[in-house]
Parts: C-alpha cells; sequence; structure tokens
C-alpha cells in the first residue's frame, strides 16, 4: 500500500468540506425563500382582513348613522388607503401564486391592472378620509347616496378618472365604488 502525502489527504476533505458547505448554503437559501414567501402571504392576508375589517367598519356607520364618528370612519378610511397602492401592488410582485393564498397566476400576467386596482382602491379610501375630516360631528345628508347618483365602477371595473367629479360625490358613493374595486380586484385576481 502507497502512502498518502498529506496534501494528497486533504483535497478530498477539502472537497467534502465545500461540497457540504454548497449543499447547506442551498439548503437554508431554499428554506429561507420558502420563509420569505410564507412571510409576504401572511402580511398580505393580514393587510386584506384590516382592509374588510375597515370596509366593515364604514358599512356599520352608513347602515346605522347614528353610529357614525368621525374619527373611527377616518381611521378606518386611512387603514385600507396605507395597504393600498404601492404596498398592496409590491404585495403581489413579490409572491403571487403560494400555498394557502388565493391570488391567482393573472397578477403575474397584468400587473399594470393590478397596480391600477390598488391605487384606485386608495384612491376611494382617501376621498372617504376627506369626508370624515369634513364631518366631524354626525353623517350628514350630503355624505349619504342621493336618489339617481350615477353609480359608476361595476364588476367590469370602469372607474372614476376624475379627481373632480370624486370631490362631489357623497362619501356613501365613493364607498360604493371602493367596494367595487374590491370585487372587481377579487373576479379578476383570485381564485376561488
Amino acid at each position: 500500500m502507497t502512502e498518502r502525502s498529506p496534501r494528497e489527504t486533504r483535497r478530498p476533505a477539502g472537497l467534502v468540506a465545500a461540497l457540504t458547505s454548497a449543499i447547506a448554503v442551498a439548503v437554508i437559501g431554499t428554506a429561507a425563500i420558502g420563509t420569505a414567501s410564507e412571510d409576504v402571504v401572511a402580511e398580505r392576508q393580514n393587510d386584506m382582513k384590516l382592509i374588510a375589517a375597515s370596509a366593515k367598519t364604514m358599512a356599520e356607520m352608513f347602515k346605522s348613522p347614528g353610529t357614525y364618528a368621525s374619527a373611527a370612519f377616518r381611521q378606518a378610511a386611512q387603514s385600507i388607503s396605507t395597504r393600498a397602492d404601492r404596498r398592496l401592488a409590491d404585495h403581489f410582485s413579490k409572491v403571487t401564486v403560494s400555498e394557502g393564498s388565493k391570488a391567482a397566476e393573472t397578477i403575474a400576467g397584468d400587473p399594470e391592472r393590478f397596480a391600477a386596482l390598488a391605487k384606485d382602491l386608495k384612491t376611494y379610501a382617501d376621498a372617504l378620509a376627506v369626508a370624515a375630516e369634513s364631518h366631524p360631528g354626525e353623517m350628514t345628508d350630503d355624505m349619504r347616496m342621493k336618489q339617481g347618483e350615477a353609480m359608476g365602477g361595476g364588476p367590469l371595473g370602469t372607474r372614476l378618472r376624475d379627481e373632480t367629479q370624486l370631490s362631489k360625490m357623497s362619501a356613501e358613493h365613493a364607498f360604493h365604488l371602493m367596494l367595487q374595486t374590491c370585487t372587481t380586484c377579487h373576479a379578476r385576481f383570485r381564485k376561488e
């Protein structure tokens, strides 16, 4: 049997160490990607729950105007606004489809439309926050839908494009347009 030099003996050990390190990095990297993906999905699901709770708060006030509280209404609108627009679009640009998520792959196929709906959500929420600031006391008639007021919006995603129109409409109308934005987005970008 021939004796190996110390240098020859180290090579396989060095190779084994390098391979072990590479495998460990790959496993840890894959786990980190999985964890990051789970974190994004959990964060966006939490944001969606908070948006839904905020919308419910405002809906209850429109249903029973005597329960209207300007600060709570404004806080609900601001909660939606904070979670809309870029933040919402960014959540879905990082990870679209993932285990436990109802997000559809169509988001990745039409990110501009998704981002436009996310921006519309913020626009309507901001209009509602302004309405709350303008009505610190009770919910007045000018906050409520008026008979004959055109709805606009709808599941086909027609949206208000004129800020002047938005500033003239009732808060309840802006609220309905905001809800229609959610419906449009879910119809197009959410798996059932």
